[in-house]
């Protein structure tokens, strides 16, 4: 299986139909889609379009209610605490970011932490929300557990990604990385590739190391064991522990603080996911001159990029000028789709009742495909 490559415009414009047939509101599809193709420019292909199916799942079975409204059950001036009531995880997310970014703008910090909600995208969506107001932000989830802790064989954690992104010159920092060596997404892309995955990724149902995708995905929806290894692999002296200590971190501001649900429970209901969030806005202000504290950033991020170079190497990256990057070239050149994603989104037609050709003229689906399960 291959890619072909679609325009921003018309990737939009799927996006935005498809969830408004699920029954979000025009503003609503714009916020969720926003999310999904941020990703996809930035070159995050796990939390892009492929991730379409995974809510259309979810919505199926109910364990995404779209009409859904947050609710905020706790609250200090610095504080909140909000029930998501199950609905979709970015529109949750965001209304708990604006309520972050409201709080440090009154009082210098405002902490939110998020029980009852879904899979929300990439976490660093959420802290460049915060970054674009002059903000330091910081975002992060639990999920379903594929972290297996180390020396165990049983996955306990989530992905439990970390985000933070505050302004810069001339680019913001913007820093997003789960705290397991890669994402479920990320397996699931291998899948779809028909790859084995590398080495150092995974575990079996036993804890031994695999490279087999199909088995892992399988043993982690089926909670035979296994998983994904923490950042670090599964080893202390190659820092596992450090991995696992990140996941406890995001696990503590989502799922602790809100009195959610925890890694090893999440997923495991008929009717919601339990996903918890964490999200955290601070202004710069509380510190001193909010410009100056940016320039200083600003000329400690560009010595790290004038710094020398390994031999053969002729640049050094600072977190987030990739994602520029990027965002530029995908814009100007459009943005590749996994051919299996493409029978995913045709699937996702099906059951709509949307016309696939409307927004994908001459493309054959491949009707081979393992993911294939409409008529079109």
């Amino acid at each position: 299986m291959g890619y072909v490559t679609w325009s921003y415009d018309t990737l939009n414009q799927f996006c935005k139909d498809v969830f408004q047939a699920f029954g979000f509101s025009e503003e609503e599809s714009n916020e969720i889609k926003d999310v999904l193709l941020t990703a996809d420019l930035y070159g995050i292909e796990s939390h892009g379009m492929q991730r379409m199916v995974r809510y259309h799942k979810g919505i199926e079975k109910g364990t995404i209610h779209p009409h859904a409204v947050p609710e905020v059950v706790f609250e200090t001036p610095v504080s909140a605490v909000i029930d998501g009531h199950n609905g979709m995880g970015q529109l949750i997310s965001i209304f708990a970011m604006k309520k972050a970014i409201e709080k440090a703008k009154q009082t210098g910090v405002g902490m939110v932490s998020v029980r009852e909600s879904n899979h929300f995208g990439i976490a660093g969506y959420y802290a460049k929300m915060a970054s674009e107001e002059g903000l330091l932000g910081m975002a992060c989830t639990n999920s379903e557990a594929i972290m297996v802790p180390t020396f165990g064989r049983k996955a306990m954690l989530g992905s439990n990604p970390i985000a933070v992104a505050m302004p810069a010159d001339p680019y913001p920092f913007f820093f997003d990385c789960s705290t397991t060596v890669v994402t479920r997404g990320k397996l699931e892309m291998y899948n779809k590739m028909e790859k084995p995955l590398p080495e150092g990724w995974a575990l079996d149902k036993d804890g031994h190391a695999s490279t087999n995708a199909p088995d892992v995905l399988s043993n982690i929806v089926s909670k035979k064991g296994g998983g994904i290894m923490p950042l670090g692999g599964n080893e202390e002296v190659t820092g596992s522990h450090k991995g696992y200590g990140y996941g406890m971190l995001c696990e503590l501001f989502s799922s602790i603080l809100s009195m959610g649900v925890t890694s090893d429970h999440c997923c495991t209901f008929p009717d919601k996911t339990g996903i918890c969030h964490g999200f955290i806005a601070i202004n710069p202000a509380v510190f001193g001159n909010p410009d100056e504290i940016r320039k200083h950033f600003s000329d400690f991020l560009e010595a790290l990029r004038e710094s020398p170079k390994a031999e053969g190497k002729s640049r050094i990256y600072t977190h987030g000028e990739k994602e520029v990057l990027a965002e530029k070239e995908r814009m100007e050149h459009g943005i590749p789709v996994n051919d299996n994603t493409m029978v995913e989104l045709g699937n996702l037609c099906s059951y709509l009742k949307l016309d696939f050709h409307k927004y994908f003229a001459d493309y054959e689906l491949p009707q081979d495909s393992k993911f294939f399960t409409g008529n079109y």
